[in-house]
């Protein structure tokens, strides 16, 4: 499958933005759709996951500020960033996985600048 995010972009502290990552095919397969980072210089880490039963799961740092949903009718999963800062500045990637057969696919990311 191939995935490609949207939304990135530039924005001042305290601002919003919303990521959304388009899928080319039917994403009701995956039992595991997520949202990763990595800023300069750091390992990729987990923001968001969001699981077939709708189960979510936060990072400590983006508790109450992000929003992860999927919309399986569209094929998207999408990331509402809320009260971002500077610390929030990375590339956000998404990620889906399929735990029977292990088929896991990453986009190619799309940056998110947060300025002081």
């Amino acid at each position: 499958v191939q995935l490609v995010e949207s939304g990135g972009g530039l924005v001042q502290a305290g601002g919003s933005l919303r990521l959304s990552c388009a899928a080319s095919r039917s994403i009701g397969i995956f039992n595991r759709m997520g949202w990763y980072r990595q800023a300069p210089g750091k390992q990729r880490e987990l923001v968001a996951v969001i699981t077939s039963g709708d189960i979510t799961n936060y990072a400590d740092s983006v508790k109450g500020r992000f929003t992860i949903s999927r919309d399986n009718a569209k094929n998207t999963v999408n990331l509402q960033m809320n009260s971002l800062k500077p610390e929030d500045t990375a590339v956000y990637y998404c990620n889906v996985f399929n735990l029977i057969t292990h088929y896991d696919s990453w986009g190619q990311g799309t940056q998110v600048t947060v300025s002081s």
